[in-house]
């Protein structure tokens, strides 16, 4: 993705929806340019087209990885430098799903002798690289749009390994510290992933605070540290100061 897709997809986010016309006159293209580069987003799931227009791709669904990776990039990025600093080497990592944890994974270039288990197929391409990781990742049914490893496979795949550390993302967290995700399959291998770890870390970026979803699965108070962007809201942190978990952002 250019520059200019990006943009074009963060402008439309905040704007929703817009002509190709308008499009086309913010960026200093032509419509013919921008019909191009709003078929190629929307292809990709980062937007949607009808008629002439451009629409921001609906918020109340899940939404495809490159659409997420892109989103609070600077947020995800400061997550996974906090997160590493919780992590040494030679140490056994379960990585669940998301582009946060994806991102984690860029940065455990870092560390050696480390044994990484994971369904994230982001995480694992990351890590292919590594020079002193031994890595298994989980078979079983891909979802495409998100590349990752879902339902029962991924769930009996972290039941049979224990870790040192598991670190995993969801898709919403309400005000009272209650996760959320999109589908049962989700919360199933998440489930596995937080039973079978010695230490558990949540990292979840800030946009996806004081919101629901379809699934409801465990509390923030049920983890050893939780990482996030900005400062919680007081009460949130009261709660997890109480749970005696620890917070940074």
């Amino acid at each position: 993705m250019n520059k200019r897709h990006y943009d074009i997809v963060q402008w439309v986010n905040k704007q929703g929806r817009q002509t190709l016309q308008a499009v086309a006159d913010e960026f200093s293209v032509s419509v013919q340019t921008v019909r191009s580069d709003i078929r190629l987003l929307a292809e990709k799931g980062l937007v949607l087209r009808s008629h002439g227009e451009v629409i921001p791709f609906p918020h109340r669904e899940n939404i495809s990885f490159d659409q997420r990776r892109i989103r609070h990039a600077a947020g995800k990025k400061h997550i996974a430098d906090l997160c590493v600093s919780k992590l040494a080497g030679y140490q056994s990592i379960f990585l669940g799903s998301g582009s946060t944890v994806a991102e984690v994974a860029n940065q455990l270039s870092l560390f050696q002798g480390l044994q990484v288990m994971t369904t994230n197929l982001h995480a694992a391409r990351n890590l292919c690289e590594h020079p002193d990781c031994e890595l298994t990742i989980s078979g079983g049914r891909v979802r495409m749009r998100d590349q990752d490893v879902i339902g029962g496979d991924a769930m009996r795949f972290f039941q049979r390994y224990r870790a040192d550390i598991g670190i995993f993302s969801v898709a919403t967290a309400n005000k009272q510290g209650h996760l959320f995700d999109f589908t049962d399959d989700e919360v199933m291998a998440r489930e596995a992933l937080v039973e079978h770890c010695h230490y558990r870390i949540l990292v979840i970026d800030s946009t996806k605070f004081d919101k629901e979803s379809r699934c409801l699965w465990g509390k923030m108070s049920d983890y050893d540290c939780v990482i996030t962007d900005h400062k919680p809201s007081s009460s949130l942190l009261s709660i997890l100061s109480y749970q005696n978990v620890e917070i940074l952002y």
